[in-house]
């Protein structure tokens, strides 16, 4: 294989961003000191590369006046239009710094030649190659929906949530990441945060099959304890989200035997259920965008259903991992598509 320094460079990406996406799977969490040492490359490789271009030592033909205006396109607006997606809830902070390394690092297509063919394969009029990993990203997020909606019939599990959720046992939703999809008045979109649930178990100190086993106890704000834990970020670190189970576990996640849904109390009767609004008083800044409301919401279902349905969500660093690869081998694929239909 024959390439520029540059691009030769720029492949480091690929492993790099392979482990954030596997990270991204494991923990939703990607540390910042991932990106930085890529940036660092990704600089390196721009300044090498304008270098070139600009004194025309690059390898064939480079249209100058093409080329810089892709850097700035890439440059210009790319990175912004990540951050403004990060700005308005539509981007993780990971997925946002890793398109805007990306846009650095990649402001054109590479170009990687082999005996009999060169990589990519499509080439965009348009030339700027986050662009193109960014349309390649949407293209394969689109085959998860339909995915999940399989496995859902498949198994038998046929609902409203079945295109962008599935049902998981009640006791285990604490060993999940994802968002629940559902309130005392069925389905909806934005659900109580899964992370947000393991933050407000440790910050009352409160174990998830107790609070099934009891909900009119924890229901009562009085019931929390005058001194409460720092929330942490809700990751997951032991099953239940919260402190160890107790050693009595046999009905731990079943409630009471004579407790029905007559027997709960409307969360109105009493001043703050479940001390949702201290809770929010309390911590240092939000807990993932959830409100009190989605709390209460949240709790009410969790303790009065044995299964409910959560969206897992897809981490957005593995579809931009896969929209990378396929960007460096058969390049954009929408492009690739429209092309075909003859648009242009």
């Amino acid at each position: 294989m024959t390439a520029s320094i540059p691009d030769l460079l720029r492949l480091v990406a690929v492993p790099a961003l392979g482990w954030a996406a596997w990270r991204d799977v494991k923990t939703r969490r990607v540390p910042n000191r991932t990106w930085l040492p890529l940036l660092g490359v990704a600089v390196l490789a721009l300044a090498v590369e304008v270098w070139q271009v600009w004194t025309g030592t690059t390898v064939g033909y480079v249209n100058q006046r093409a080329y810089f205006l892709r850097v700035l396109i890439s440059v210009g607006f790319v990175v912004p239009l990540a951050y403004g997606f990060w700005w308005i809830g539509g981007f993780g902070g990971a997925d946002a710094k890793a398109l805007i390394t990306l846009a650095v690092l990649f402001p054109t297509f590479p170009t990687y030649l082999f005996p009999d063919f060169a990589l990519p394969v499509v080439v965009p009029t348009l030339g700027v190659f986050a662009m193109s990993v960014l349309s390649n990203t949407v293209v394969v997020g689109l085959f998860y929906p339909v995915a999940l909606t399989l496995r859902n019939a498949a198994g038998g599990h046929v609902a409203k949530a079945m295109v962008i959720g599935r049902p998981v046992a009640t006791e285990r939703v604490t060993e999940e990441y994802g968002r629940l999809l559902q309130t005392p008045d069925g389905f909806t979109r934005r659900g109580l945060d899964l992370d947000a649930l393991r933050m407000y178990l440790t910050w009352r100190g409160a174990n998830f099959a107790e609070l099934r086993a009891e909900p009119d106890e924890f229901r009562d704000p009085e019931s929390i304890p005058a001194e409460t834990n720092p929330p942490g970020d809700g990751a997951i670190a032991v099953p239940d989200g919260g402190r160890p189970a107790p050693d009595d576990e046999a009905t731990a996640g079943d409630p009471p035997a004579d407790a029905d849904e007559e027997d709960v109390p409307e969360e109105t009767e009493i001043a703050d259920p479940w001390g949702a609004e201290r809770f929010f008083e309390e911590i240092e800044g939000s807990a993932y965008g959830t409100t009190p409301e989605q709390l209460r919401e949240g709790l009410t279902v969790l303790t009065s259903e044995d299964e409910v349905w959560i969206t897992p969500g897809i981490p957005f660093l593995v579809p931009m991992f896969l929209g990378l690869l396929l960007g460096l081998t058969y390049g954009d694929v929408l492009y690739a598509v429209i092309e075909g239909l003859g648009v242009f």
